[in-house]
């Protein structure tokens, strides 16, 4: 058995995930699986140790645009700022979660991308 294992398949089955050698953890089960405070609590943490890992890989992508990007004015692209919360909307629609709510959360989120790419241009000249 490997010792690492990043698979979102065994942790929506509830598996156990090996996160260091001779330490397993349980995975969190399913919402709709929960039955104890304890089950929501720990699926939440579990998908907010993956979302700030995802958010850190954002985040570097708009370091690479701040290095990239050859004149502050390009930083900002309201353009590319309405297509990038309409996509997650769709998704969210999609998913069935609710849109409003996570247009909302992506308006912050490429908001705060923004102003951390601003940041980073200004740091690198």
């Amino acid at each position: 058995m490997q010792d690492f294992v990043d698979d979102t398949a065994a942790m929506e089955a509830g598996s156990t995930l090996r996160t260091a050698p001779g330490m397993a953890r349980t995975m969190p089960i399913e919402p709709d699986s929960c039955e104890t405070m304890r089950d929501v609590r720990h699926g939440v943490d579990a998908l907010d140790r993956e979302l700030v890992r995802l958010l850190a890989r954002r985040f570097a992508y708009m370091r690479a645009a701040a290095r990239i990007k050859p004149d502050r004015s390009l930083v900002r692209d309201d353009i590319r700022k309405v297509a990038v919360i309409a996509a997650a909307s769709a998704e969210a629609d999609r998913l069935g979660a609710p849109v409003e709510r996570i247009a909302r959360l992506w308006e912050n989120l490429v908001e705060s991308s923004i102003a951390y790419e601003f940041e980073q241009f200004d740091d690198l000249r």
